[in-house]
């Protein structure tokens, strides 16, 4: 008997923690990914780096990520993607000099896509 009840009690708990799953999951994305929601910790966990490298990255100029009236770092699930770039490219054996280089002209190259985008909108 014990074990039936704890089969139903794992399912009950299982079930309550997928629903409030799907709650966060459907409030995440109609936030949209520039809401900056996460502390400088938890994105530096989601990035898979560490603390001190958001600061040094900020202070390069590869990421801006936005601030509380108190002056605390917010990062969006947008930063957070670019945290993983930068990390990736780091690994890849760039420098800072090179990632900066590179995320430039990944942003420029966005930037003229989007504008051949809305040009041929236009046009059609």
């Amino acid at each position: 008997m014990l074990a039936h009840d704890l089969y139903w009690l794992l399912q009950f708990l299982y079930s309550a923690f997928a629903t409030k799953m799907q709650e966060v999951a459907s409030r995440m994305v109609t936030r949209g990914s520039g809401h900056a929601v996460y502390a400088i910790s938890v994105a530096a966990e989601l990035a898979g780096t560490a603390v001190q490298n958001l600061r040094v990255y900020e202070r390069e100029g590869l990421l801006a990520p936005q601030r509380t009236t108190g002056g605390t770092r917010r990062y969006s699930d947008d930063d957070v993607v670019r945290l993983r770039r930068i990390v990736a490219l780091l690994g890849s054996g760039l420098n800072i000099a090179g990632v900066t280089l590179v995320l430039s002209l990944e942003d420029e190259n966005a930037r003229l896509r989007a504008d051949i985008a809305a040009a041929d909108g236009r046009r059609g």
